[in-house]
């Protein structure tokens, strides 16, 4: 969740992917599938494969491979070179959304060598901006700048214009990545102008949307603020709201930087004031912290209107840092509320809306089946009478194809919101969700639940940005995440920054308690190794507590509206003060979890520890070797 990082990465895919992945695509594959069985094996049938490979590049891209291939095939066989070349470009664009980058730039050197040898100077610019945008994606930043390079100089060489602005936003986004300001700088203006000899004015507000950001980081506020002011006015212009929101939360940023500068006040604000400024900076810090309050409450405003959670969230952060700058204490604390609200809401109010939007799919198109094959039989009457016996049972062909398309897309949709539910729900309890419509509570006599928790994270949160705070979160979650999924743990919630899991459900096994130690085990290492590279950086560390406690749990689905698995029981009060009475980087495990694992692992009696609103607890801290058994 970045909301004020560069809206640059404006990556060109300039072969015939351009021409055709603009246009509606599921829509235009159905015609087209229909059209390819009567098509000549000609270079029109090379296109056709083309145009089937491009659009499904984002819908599906084994499919576009397929046809990719097909293509391949057809344009080798008529030994049409700008056939092989181009169907070569549409693989490569269907691995790389697969995230298969090295199939992918397999296939973008081959169309590359192709487009040299033919000397087609336009699509050389085309394969060499794919292949550097796929070492981007690798974060192979040297190649991607070198192939971006070579794309820039044929680009100037031919004269065109649109295509050298999109290369330079590229240039200027890995120049940035790399910690290359100046040069990103650069760029960035370089392609501004290009763009406003153009009179391009989308890629104008993107260009100097960038150049505000170059300019913050820099500590430049003023420049800052008179780019970002640039860019507001012209996503104000063209009526687009994401982009209002971006530059209306980056100006408030910016005003909250200047109060958070180290250098005094007036060196902050004016060290790079021009006298020729249209700009009115507010005078002393609460009226900063006022125009910080008022533009990142504008962006609010937005985010609501388009239903944007992820950006909402940052909003609110943001005006918690002011609130507390400002000592309005009540004011940070809904902020706070606020804030966490929709951080522990967002996945599955995502989730359950993809599942509408399947499920509402899924009927629609069973509908429209049913709709069509009425239409087709009609047609068919009438070919049946016209044309007798053979034009009929053509007729009866196109409908059958027809509609065991319409079957398997019906099928393709079912699928996605399968996988949809998967995501939010445990398999087996989807499963009986979608059998009765329901799903029971469930007493489990013995489950082992973990709770980990990041030690002074508000203290901490204060001194990132909103950017680097939910960057790292989400960094450490999604490895938490891969750990469960290895040791078949239950990933429950995320509170904040705490994170909480179960072995033994929903269905019962006798390994939860191993399970879920040797997963915090994974975890514990996992963040000495993350803590040791953010040291090395110079930047703030974050330590974890994990706590761990063996008993009987209920579980079930709660709610209506962005329903969600959860347990209760004194199980999951005693694991969770298991964490707090830890200690960094330990695994604290409870008397009941010990009896389980004693013979497994290596523990340390803590002796009886006071655990709050519990009494005293054996508590073991688990040593990282396992015994041999």
């Amino acid at each position: 969740m970045n909301l004020i990082k560069p809206i640059c990465i404006l990556l060109t895919t300039l072969t015939c992917i351009q021409l055709y992945a603009q246009v509606e695509g599921q829509a235009l594959i159905d015609s087209l599938l229909i059209q390819l069985p009567n098509q000549k094996e000609d270079t029109n049938k090379v296109m056709l494969f083309m145009k089937l490979s491009g659009y499904n590049a984002t819908i599906s891209p084994d499919e576009g491979i397929k046809y990719g291939q097909q293509g391949l095939e057809l344009a080798t066989k008529l030994n049409w070179k700008k056939g092989i070349a181009m169907a070569y470009s549409q693989l490569g664009l269907n691995y790389h959304s697969k995230t298969d980058y090295p199939n992918a730039n397999d296939n973008n050197f081959k169309s590359l060598k192709i487009y040299e040898e033919l000397g087609d100077k336009k699509f050389i610019v085309a394969a060499n901006c794919n292949i550097g945008r796929v070492y981007s994606m690798m974060a192979d930043y040297n190649k991607a700048l070198e192939y971006f390079s070579k794309a820039l100089k044929m680009a100037e060489e031919i004269g065109h214009k649109e295509f050298e602005g999109n290369i330079l936003l590229n240039l200027g986004y890995i120049h940035k990545i790399k910690g290359e300001p100046t040069k990103a700088l650069e760029n960035y203006m370089i392609g501004l102008k290009l763009y406003e000899d153009l009179q391009n004015k989308t890629l104008m507000a993107m260009a100097t949307g960038n150049i505000g950001a170059i300019y913050s980081e820099q500590r430049k506020y003023i420049m800052a603020l008179e780019y970002k002011q640039k860019a507001l006015n012209l996503a104000t212009e063209l009526g687009d709201k994401y982009g209002m929101l971006i530059n209306l939360c980056g100006i408030g940023t910016t005003y909250l930087d200047i109060v958070n500068d180290t250098l005094s006040n007036d060196d902050a604000i004016h060290k790079d004031y021009r006298s020729n400024s249209s700009l009115s900076i507010p005078k002393g810090k609460t009226a900063l912290i006022s125009s910080a309050i008022d533009y990142t409450l504008r962006a609010l405003t937005l985010c609501k209107e388009i239903n944007d959670l992820e950006n909402m969230s940052t909003c609110y952060l943001k005006l918690l840092s002011a609130y507390q700058l400002l000592g309005n204490y009540k004011k940070a604390l809904e902020c706070h509320i606020n804030y966490q609200t929709i951080r522990d809401s967002i996945f599955s109010s995502e989730n359950e809306k993809k599942i509408i939007e399947q499920g509402v799919q899924y009927e629609y198109e069973k509908k429209e089946a049913v709709t069509k094959a009425v239409s087709e039989k009609e047609i068919q009457k009438q070919k049946l009478m016209r044309n007798g016996f053979m034009g009929g049972f053509a007729v009866v062909l196109l409908f059958a194809g027809v509609f065991f398309s319409q079957r398997n897309k019906i099928k393709v949709g079912k699928k996605q919101s399968d996988e949809l539910l998967l995501n939010i729900l445990p398999a087996e309890v989807a499963q009986e969700l979608k059998t009765k419509g329901s799903a029971d509570a469930k007493q489990f006599d013995d489950v082992t639940v973990m709770f980990t928790d990041f030690k002074g994270f508000t203290q901490i949160s204060e001194k990132l940005s909103p950017t680097e705070l939910v960057t790292e979160i989400d960094t450490c979650f999604k490895t938490f995440d891969h750990i469960m999924g290895k040791y078949h743990i239950e990933k429950i919630k995320t509170i904040g920054d705490a994170y909480m899991c179960a072995g033994g459900l929903p269905v019962s096994n006798n390994t939860h308690a191993e399970d879920v130690i040797y997963a915090a085990l994974e975890i514990q290492k996992f963040m000495a190794d993350h803590l040791q590279q953010r040291k090395n950086e110079g930047k703030e560390i974050f330590e974890i507590r994990i706590g761990i406690h063996t008993g009987p749990v209920v579980a079930g689905i709660v709610g209506v509206k962005k329903f969600a698995y959860d347990i209760w029981g004194d199980t999951v009060n005693i694991a969770s003060r298991m964490e707090s009475s830890g200690e960094v980087g330990k695994v604290n495990i409870s008397g009941r979890t010990f009896e389980l694992v004693k013979d497994k692992f290596t523990c340390l009696h803590r002796g009886k520890i006071q655990a709050k609103n519990k009494g005293e607890i054996d508590m073991y801290f688990v040593e990282v070797e396992t015994k041999n058994v």
